[in-house]
């Protein structure tokens, strides 16, 4: 698609909504009834165009400096009439619209959280965190999100509250919602679960999820060789029942396995009355242990098929994960998503949103860009930040089209996918108000 067509996809979304607000409104019966300087679609438009600057400044690049700007208060009292999940329904709308120009029979989505430090307030007791060993004190909220790998945008998302977040919820939730027939998705150790597998399955979806190789894992409890490397099958029944007929299965481990009533599995009852025949879940899936390195090692369950995707594929699937790491990077710092413009949870969820639908926006409109070939050390791609940036100008109708394609295919960097360092977990605080850039 084209810069013109993407952008009239957004926009057609926020206008649809802003024509039927009601639904979105914290007073349906009162809120954006009567015709102000700032109604509803603008204020959409604004947030969703917003970057890093200071509120008032984000203001006057939304009304082109005009001294009928309206001021940073009015604009705070029309945002709260709004709540989130109008921006989620545009980010839903816009992402469907975009993934139905894709060209894949089997999208490959990968999943993931991310924490956001958000303002500290000790009041909302769900995101604080006491600070420990002399730090500060802090508020978090949780990002979930499924990526697709190829496109690199996002499909779907999911925020919560860090004393409250259940990553194993969110990618049940995302999956058993999703339209699209046939995917793979692609999750690291946090994600392993038997019912998370499951949900997949009946999705008629298939999984490619990194396990633990200790004792408290999937792993752990069957019969597997001894070696470092093996690729093997399972097919497991699992059951809550345990009567000793029952016990009696569960010695042939790689066939049978108790599911505690404390485990979470949707798809087998809590209780089974004695009287009751035992009820039983199978699941089909590999188990395939493949080096990374000359000393480690690491173990995936999947239920790719062995013929063509052999450990090798498996192995190149699994490292694809990064870009989604990548793209919680991009979407922090380059999309802006570390500075909001509001202390209220609601806005702030209205920015999350908002800074997912404009990374799309960017990502969609970057990806189309040609990148003229030459003969260089490396392969090159866009710098995704002057991207953005142009991306926004264009949003707001600073710039037209092949300016925006021309600054892009200008500006490049190289891809350097051998590259290690060591990771950075250092904690990402709230940038204060008064410290924004102009």
């Amino acid at each position: 698609m084209k810069p013109k067509q993407i952008k009239k996809l957004l926009v057609d979304e926020i206008q649809k909504l802003a024509d039927n607000p009601q639904d979105y409104c914290t007073n349906p019966g009162s809120d954006f009834l009567r015709k102000r300087k700032l109604p509803m679609n603008k204020i959409l438009a604004g947030i969703i165009g917003m970057g890093s600057g200071s509120l008032t400044n984000e203001l006057l690049d939304l009304f082109g400096a005009s001294a009928d700007t309206p001021t940073s208060s009015a604009f705070v009292q029309q945002r709260k009439k709004i709540k989130p999940e109008a921006f989620k329904k545009i980010f839903d709308g816009f992402s469907s619209k975009l993934i139905d120009n894709f060209n894949e029979d089997m999208p490959i989505l990968a999943v993931d959280g991310s924490d956001v430090q958000i303002p500290t307030n000790p009041d909302d007791l769900n995101s604080f965190h006491s600070g420990k060993d002399g730090r500060k004190s802090y508020n978090l909220l949780h990002i979930n999100a499924l990526y697709n790998i190829n496109y690199s945008i996002y499909h779907d998302v999911i925020i919560q509250k860090s004393k409250e977040k259940n990553e194993h919820n969110a990618l049940q939730e995302m999956v058993d919602r999703s339209e699209i027939p046939k995917a793979l998705v692609i999750a690291d150790r946090g994600y392993e679960s038997f019912n998370s597998m499951a949900h997949i399955q009946e999705k008629g979806w298939f999984f490619l999820i990194r396990v633990k190789d200790g004792i408290n894992g999937i792993k752990n409890g069957l019969d597997l060789p001894k070696t470092d490397c093996f690729d093997i099958d399972i097919s497991l029944k699992l059951t809550r029942k345990k009567t000793n007929a029952v016990k009696e299965l569960f010695k042939d481990k790689n066939h049978y396995r108790s599911v505690s009533s404390a485990q979470p599995f949707d798809y087998l009852p809590l209780k089974n009355k004695k009287s009751e025949p035992a009820k039983f879940y199978e699941l089909h899936f590999r188990i395939v242990r493949f080096p990374i390195s000359e000393t480690s090692y690491e173990t995936i369950v999947t239920n790719l098929n062995s013929e063509k995707y052999p450990p090798d594929e498996v192995k190149k699937l699994y490292a694809s994960r990064w870009e989604i790491e990548t793209s919680f990077r991009d979407l922090k710092y380059t999309i802006g998503m570390l500075d909001f413009h509001s202390k209220k949870v609601m806005c702030i969820q209205q920015e999350i949103y908002a800074h997912m639908i404009m990374y799309n926006f960017a990502e969609m409109i970057t990806s189309h860009v040609v990148i003229e070939k030459k003969q260089r050390k490396h392969t090159y791609k866009a710098n995704f930040s002057v991207a953005v940036h142009m991306c926004r100008l264009f949003y707001h109708g600073k710039a037209t089209s092949p300016d925006v394609e021309a600054i892009i295919a200008k500006n490049l960097i190289p891809i350097r996918p051998d590259r290690h360092r060591e990771r950075n977990l250092i904690v990402k605080i709230f940038h204060g108000f008064l410290y924004r850039v102009a």
